[in-house]
């Protein structure tokens, strides 16, 4: 009996050494790093790092890690591996479409499944109404082949037969900014000055800040010109927000 409970006693510690058990590590955090960098912090560490993915961020280097799975400071035993995304070395380029001679909702739904993203719309005397009469992408006029980086933002000029037309102002309080802008677009508006409140402190309040308030203001003028800007004010103190609704 004293044998066999001595096997098992050898076994299992056998097996707790062989598993490191319990030795886990909070994992470095490799994003902004050049890949170099991140050789050698993975060495020291004794892992194992992966590049799974690569995407464009302009506030980043390229070629540096923009992400990382699992997260920094999860706890992992030695020689796990880490897989990163990283950034670009440049913009993936995008096709313009044709979107001259078509109506605005036609042009904005074949802009936004490119990738690029409508600026701004300029309204200009036509005798079509709401046709796209030209495209500007970079201060530079665009046609359809071109090539440009994705999520560039593109400027349609669209035609307006009356100088004096009308649209209804949407109402974007308690909306995040993506959505705001969406609805502006929808209203054939423009999007005007963004002010964040002081409880903005860092990008991701700035994603979470909901409108508390706009100009114009549905609730005082509920109609506006075509083209007319939409200036917001955001904040994530919920009872702004709650109270601006109310």
């Amino acid at each position: 009996m004293s044998i066999f409970t001595a096997i098992i006693i050898i076994t299992m510690v056998s097996l707790r050494i062989y598993t490191r058990h319990g030795q886990a590590y909070p994992l470095p955090d490799f994003t902004g790093l050049a890949q170099e960098e991140v050789q050698e912090l993975a060495k020291g560490s004794k892992l194992r790092v992966q590049i799974i993915d690569s995407v464009y961020n302009k506030e980043a280097l390229p070629g540096s890690v923009v992400d990382q799975i699992p997260k920094p400071g999860f706890r992992v035993k030695q020689n796990r591996t880490v897989f990163l995304t990283i950034n670009a070395m440049s913009p993936e380029q995008v096709i313009v479409p044709k979107l001259r001679d078509i109506s605005f909702r036609q042009a904005k739904v074949l802009i936004e499944n490119s990738g690029m993203e409508i600026g701004s719309i300029i309204y200009k005397p036509s005798e079509y109404n709401d046709l796209v009469l030209d495209v500007v992408i970079d201060s530079t006029l665009a046609y359809e082949g071109d090539k440009f980086p994705k999520s560039s933002e593109v400027e349609l000029v669209v035609g307006k037969t009356s100088p004096n037309e009308k649209t209804q102002v949407p109402n974007i309080i308690g909306m995040t900014l993506t959505g705001a802008k969406s609805a502006i677009l929808d209203a054939m508006l423009n999007q005007g000055v963004i002010i964040y409140d002081e409880t903005i402190l860092d990008g991701q309040d700035s994603l979470n800040a909901r409108i508390w308030r706009q100009r114009p203001d549905p609730r005082i003028n509920s109609t506006t010109e075509l083209g007319t800007s939409i200036d917001m004010w955001l904040t994530i103190d919920e009872l702004k927000v709650t109270d601006a609704i109310d």
